[in-house]
């Protein structure tokens, strides 16, 4: 009896010593995947308060909640999908991922233009009073967030997928959750963050009055840096998934060059490894702002184009009604 009970228990400490070793690496690779979908990550957070930018304090939160469930909502429809997607035609991943890379190029280098040219176009709905206009407010922000969303899932997919189909969901639910809450609790404290301020600044006194005064100057600088900081992400990330996927499709001269400048740097001692990844992160960024550039370049001739032509169009029909009416 006691030889039997001593088996059953190292049965049972064997399946614990499975079951942590498991959760660990699904922990490990919920991180490695999160860490690829940083720069997504960095523009959701630097776009989502916004939209809440006008809107009575009182309700500022509770905006939030609802873009937050509605994201989460979002991950839940592009985890099925995906994970589908990845099992019956996993082929079909690499294009739509560099669908997604081309995006966030695109994205990234419009940013730049704007800061280029000082043309800023009214991305986010402005914020009136009512329950309609916040309806509307929290539809465009969940509608932004779809996109966004399905970019991070798509992303984490690719970092695991070669682990087991359930392995695979497990870990898409762990970044999908962990994604959501960062972003949103982030978001939450960013905007809450100048009425904090506003407060100490009106009740405290001293240094706490003065640190409250400075906490609310320094809210537009944080969110500009952060903005600042996701564009670059954003070309990064987008620069570094087209040139994997370009090699993984047959088009190996971009990322070769790419490798024939960082693995030089790999032999110095101390800084090889972080040198290389330098090198490897500013090329891509570099790739992915000239892809990004030649989209923005099409993008904004096609309507000077249609314009012209349009203009042209009304110019001859002009012409024509004058000579009939000679």
């Amino acid at each position: 009896m006691a030889g039997g009970l001593a088996a059953l228990l190292d049965d049972i400490a064997v399946l614990a010593k499975m079951a942590a070793a498991s959760s660990d690496d699904v922990a490990a690779a919920a991180g490695r995947a999160s860490v690829k979908a940083a720069g997504v990550v960095v523009d959701d957070t630097a776009v989502t308060p916004q939209y809440v930018q006008g809107v009575e304090p009182k309700r500022e939160l509770p905006i939030i909640r609802k873009i937050a469930l509605g994201s989460l909502g979002n991950k839940a429809i592009i985890i099925v999908f995906a994970l589908l997607l990845s099992q019956f035609v996993p082929w079909i991943l690499t294009p739509i991922l560099m669908c997604g890379g081309l995006y966030l190029c695109y994205e990234g280098a419009e940013k730049v233009w704007e800061k280029v040219s000082g043309h800023h176009e009214e991305s986010v709905p402005v914020a009136d009073k009512g329950p309609d206009a916040e309806k509307r407010m929290v539809r465009g922000a969940v509608t932004t967030d779809f996109i966004l969303s399905a970019e991070i899932m798509v992303i984490a997919l690719n970092e695991v997928a070669d682990e087991p189909f359930l392995s695979r969901a497990v870990i898409l639910v762990v970044v999908g959750l962990g994604i959501t809450a960062l972003v949103y609790g982030v978001v939450a404290v960013i905007v809450k963050m100048d009425d904090i301020g506003l407060h100490l600044a009106r009740t405290g006194s001293g240094g706490l009055s003065r640190f409250g005064t400075g906490l609310v100057n320094a809210m537009p600088t944080v969110l500009a840096v952060i903005s600042f900081v996701g564009m670059l992400a954003m070309l990064w990330v987008g620069g570094h998934i087209l040139l994997v996927g370009l090699d993984e499709l047959g088009v190996t001269a971009p990322y070769h060059l790419v490798h024939v400048l960082a693995d030089p740097a790999q032999g110095i001692a101390g800084v090889g490894a972080a040198l290389s990844w330098l090198i490897n992160t500013v090329c891509s960024l570099i790739f992915g702002l000239l892809v990004g550039a030649v989209v923005v370049a099409v993008l904004h001739l096609l309507p000077s184009r249609k314009g012209k032509s349009k203009r042209k169009e009304d110019s001859m029909t002009r012409g024509e009604t004058e000579d009939a009416g000679h």
